[in-house]
C-alpha cells in the first residue's frame, strides 16, 4: 500500500473515530404538551442525535392527536362526544383510559379523570369571587363518580357512558415521554432524558440529577427542597404553587378530591420515583391529594416506588428507600439561597415569546444584575445548550470578565416540579452578588438578554433603587424573542 493510501486510510478512520465520539446533547422547547420540555440525548453520532430528537418530536405530536383533551380535533376529543355506542380506538387510548380504571381503583377514587367536573365548578366560582356551595360539590362528586366507559379489550373498543367533563392530563405526559423516550433509544440513542414540565422520564446510559423543586420557595433559581439521582426511572412531581384559585385573598389549590369535590390544602407537594412512567405521574397527582398514610398504605404495595410529600407546615414525609436515591446537595451560586431576605428582593417573571411549533427551541438566555458602573455583579441564570453559541448573547458576553463571574450559574441539575406554564420563568435576587456578600444600596439594572440561533435577538433593562424600603414593579415588553417580563422590587 503506498504513502498516499495509508495516509488516505488514516485519515478515513480518525475522521471515522472522530464522527462516532460519545456526546451529550441538550435541547430546549417551549408549548409542547402545553408546557416547556427539555431533551438531553447521549449518542455517539450527530446522525443520531438528529435521528433521535426528530423520533421524539414526531412521537409526541402523534399521540397527542391522540389523548389531548385540549384539541378538539384530537381522537379523544372525538370520542368524548360519542354516548352509549362502542367505538373502535386507538391502542394508546385504551390503554391510558384502562389504565385510569385501574388507578381509580388503587387509589380508592382519589385520581380521577373526572376531577375536570369539579375544576370547571372551582373555576367559574373563583370568576364570582366565591367558594362553590355544598348543594354544587354535592352535584359534583355523584356525576364524578359515576361510570366513565366500558371498555371492551377483546375487540378495541371503547364505550362512553356519561356526560361529566373528563382530561387526561394527570399522567398523559409522563405517559407519551415513556414512549418518545423509547422511540430516541430506538433511533439510535445510548441515553435519553426528557422532562416535560417537571415530569421526568430517564432510559439507557444516562444517570441524571434531579433537582425537586421547593414548593415554598418555586423561582427557578430557588434552592431546592432535595435532589436525587435517577437512572431507569421517571419522576415526577405534583403541587399546587403555580396554579389554583384565588378567591377572596386566598389560594386554593388546582387539585381537587374527587371524593369531595373540594381543594387538596395538605400536601402542596408529592413527588413519585417509579420504573413505569405513568405510573410515576399518576402517584404523583393521587398523593397530592391523599392523605400521607393512604400513599404509604398504596406504596408499599407496589414495587420500587418511592416518594417526598411536603405538608402544608413545610414538613417532608418520605418513603424508605427515599434516602438511597438522594445525593450530596450541590448546589450552585446560581441558586438563590434556602433561607430567603427578611427584607425586600427582586422577583423576575418573564415569559418566552410563544412560537405555535414544536420544532422551536427554547432560546440563549442570561438574567443579570450591573451596578450603577455598568458592572454585572450576579448572574441569576444562563440557559445554553453549545458554548460555541454564548456569544450570540452579545451583552451579556461582552468581555472574558463577565464570563467569569457567571462561573457556577448554570443550573445544570434537571428540575423536577409542577407543571410550569409554557415559556414562564421566575427568578429570584436575593441583592446580593455572586460571592454571596450584600451588595451596597443604588441603583441596579436587571437585564434579560434572549438570543436564538438563526432567530431574533431581545435585551431587556430595567433599573431599580436597591434602597431595601420602597417596593417597585415595573413592566417590560420585548420584541422577538421575550414576550413580556416583570420586575417586581418588593417583599416576597
Amino acid at each position: 500500500m503506498s504513502f498516499y493510501k495509508n495516509t488516505a486510510l488514516l485519515l478515513c478512520l480518525t475522521a471515522s473515530a472522530l464522527a462516532q465520539k460519545p456526546a451529550t446533547h441538550v435541547f430546549h422547547y417551549d408549548n409542547i404538551l402545553g408546557t416547556s420540555m427539555e431533551l438531553k440525548l447521549h449518542t455517539a453520532s450527530a446522525g443520531d442525535t438528529n435521528r433521535a430528537e426528530k423520533a421524539v418530536l414526531s412521537e409526541i405530536e402523534r399521540e397527542n392527536k391522540i389523548l389531548s383533551a385540549w384539541q378538539s380535533n384530537s381522537e379523544f376529543s372525538r370520542w368524548m362526544k360519542t354516548h352509549n355506542t362502542p367505538v373502535k380506538v386507538s391502542p394508546e387510548l385504551l390503554e391510558v383510559l384502562a389504565l385510569f380504571d385501574e388507578y381509580r381503583q388503587q387509589t380508592g377514587g382519589a385520581l380521577d379523570p373526572s376531577a375536570e367536573t369539579a375544576t370547571r365548578l372551582w373555576k367559574l366560582a373563583a370568576v364570582e369571587n366565591r367558594v362553590p356551595t355544598p348543594a354544587e360539590l354535592s352535584r359534583a362528586v355523584e356525576k364524578m363518580q359515576q361510570q366513565h366507559w366500558i371498555l371492551d379489550k377483546a375487540h378495541g373498543t371503547a364505550t362512553h357512558l356519561d356526560d361529566a367533563p373528563v382530561a387526561l392530563n394527570s399522567f398523559a405526559k409522563s405517559y407519551i415521554a415513556g414512549h418518545a423516550a423509547e422511540k430516541a433509544l430506538t433511533a439510535g440513542a445510548n441515553g435519553v432524558l426528557l422532562n416535560i414540565g417537571g415530569d421526568i422520564v430517564v432510559r439507557g446510559d444516562l444517570t441524571e440529577r434531579v433537582a425537586i423543586t421547593d414548593p415554598k420557595a418555586a423561582a427557578d433559581n430557588d434552592e431546592p427542597i432535595d435532589m436525587v439521582r435517577v437512572a431507569n426511572r421517571t419522576i415526577a412531581t405534583s403541587g399546587d404553587y403555580r396554579r389554583g384559585f384565588d378567591i377572596g385573598g386566598q389560594h386554593y389549590s388546582h387539585l381537587i378530591d374527587p371524593r369531595t369535590g373540594e381543594t387538596a390544602e395538605n400536601v402542596i407537594s408529592s413527588t413519585v420515583i417509579a420504573k413505569d412512567p405513568a405510573m410515576a405521574g399518576a402517584l404523583a397527582t393521587a398523593f397530592s391529594v391523599m392523605q400521607p398514610e393512604e400513599s404509604k398504605k398504596l406504596a408499599a404495595k407496589l414495587s420500587g416506588v418511592d416518594y417526598m410529600l411536603v405538608l402544608r407546615d413545610g414538613s417532608t414525609i418520605t418513603s424508605a428507600g427515599w434516602q438511597n436515591r438522594e445525593v450530596p446537595r450541590l448546589v450552585t451560586t446560581g441558586f438563590a439561597p434556602a433561607t430567603k431576605t427578611a427584607g425586600l428582593d427582586v422577583m423576575i417573571n418573564f415569559e418566552i415569546a410563544r412560537i405555535d411549533s414544536p420544532r422551536y427551541r427554547r432560546p440563549y438566555v442570561a438574567v443579570w444584575v450591573e451596578d450603577q458602573d455598568h458592572f454585572p455583579v450576579r448572574t441569576l441564570a444562563l440557559w445554553f445548550a453549545k458554548p460555541r453559541w454564548l456569544h450570540e448573547l452579545k451583552q451579556w458576553y461582552r468581555d472574558d470578565q463577565m464570563r467569569n463571574m457567571a462561573e457556577g450559574t448554570d443550573l445544570t441539575a434537571t428540575l423536577s416540579s409542577a407543571t410550569r406554564v409554557p415559556g414562564a420563568y421566575t427568578l429570584r435576587w436575593d441583592g446580593k452578588d455572586n460571592s454571596g456578600k450584600q451588595v451596597k444600596p443604588g441603583k441596579h439594572t436587571i437585564l434579560i438578554e434572549a438570543a436564538r440561533e438563526h432567530g431574533g435577538y431581545d435585551l431587556l433593562r430595567q433599573e431599580i433603587n436597591l434602597d431595601g424600603k420602597t417596593p417597585a414593579k415595573f413592566s417590560l415588553k420585548g420584541k422577538a424573542e421575550v414576550g413580556t417580563a416583570t420586575v417586581d422590587y418588593g417583599k416576597h
